[in-house]
């Protein structure tokens, strides 16, 4: 047998019938790929949003059971499902100032939602998963989670906060066969991106194409925008059997931006 003549298996396709999963900020974007990912793998799955109408879309497109929740809300994060074997924690927002000029009350709400929240879910799914010596859990974090950018406080120290956490999720899950990573996309082509291009069009006076250029991708080698579907397929993937031994770990999905 020659060299070239070897064809290596394919990959299974990941499988995860009588799974349940809960994924929050599933209503659009990449929680909504997200979703919609895990549903097509066989997983039954709990839509987390705070916009009752999309989550409601998600759960019906999906199969799966729409949560109508707050998450800034600590009395209503205990309202959802404990019995959860897939922890997708994706919801967030954001607000750009300078530090000088953050709003203090915008800060903490943004901690609350990306790290308070997350670390109360942990709290409630966990012995689900440690008595079923089963769980999987991925933290949407973002590249700012591994480099910081100006203006962007609140969210770069609570995706920072989220890396620690699923870090150490990671090492207390170890033992019960429950892993914990990180995702960390740059920009990905969401409405909020969109949002971002056309606001940042208008007040620099520049076309959204130039934005996108010099400003979202400036320090991405690859010149283009994500796809929500490609981050869920990387969340996919850290789910199935085969990402058994994976945990503790941030994957980039950065475009090169964190090899400079």
């Amino acid at each position: 047998m020659t060299s070239d003549s070897f064809a290596p298996a394919p990959l299974p396709a990941v499988s995860l019938p009588g799974r349940t999963a809960l994924v929050t900020g599933g209503g659009s974007g990449i929680g909504r790929a997200c979703a919609l990912a895990l549903a097509g793998a066989g997983a039954t799955v709990h839509v987390v949003d705070r916009d009752g109408e999309t989550a409601k879309a998600v759960a019906g497109e999906t199969g799966g059971q729409p949560h109508v929740v707050d998450l800034a809300d600590p009395a209503a994060v205990d309202t959802l499902p404990t019995a959860v074997d897939i922890l997708i924690n994706n919801a967030g927002l954001q607000h750009v100032a300078p530090l000088t000029e953050f709003p203090p009350e915008r800060f903490e709400l943004i901690q609350r939602v990306m790290v308070t929240a997350p670390f109360l879910l942990l709290r409630r799914t966990l012995p689900h998963m440690y008595a079923g010596r089963w769980g999987r859990v991925v933290n949407v974090s973002s590249v700012h989670g591994l480099r910081a950018s100006p203006y962007k406080s609140a969210y770069v120290a609570a995706k920072h906060a989220l890396e620690g956490l699923s870090k150490v999720a990671a090492l207390e899950g170890a033992p019960y066969g429950v892993t914990s990573n990180c995702v960390n996309p740059g920009y990905v082509r969401t409405p909020l991106v969109e949002g971002q291009i056309r606001d940042q069009a208008a007040a620099h006076g520049i076309a959204p194409d130039q934005v996108l250029a010099d400003v979202l991708l400036a320090r991405s080698p690859v010149k283009r925008l994500l796809e929500a579907d490609e981050v869920a397929a990387a969340v996919l993937w850290l789910c199935a059997p085969h990402a058994a031994s994976v945990t503790g770990v941030s994957l980039p999905l950065d475009g090169g931006w964190t090899a400079g």
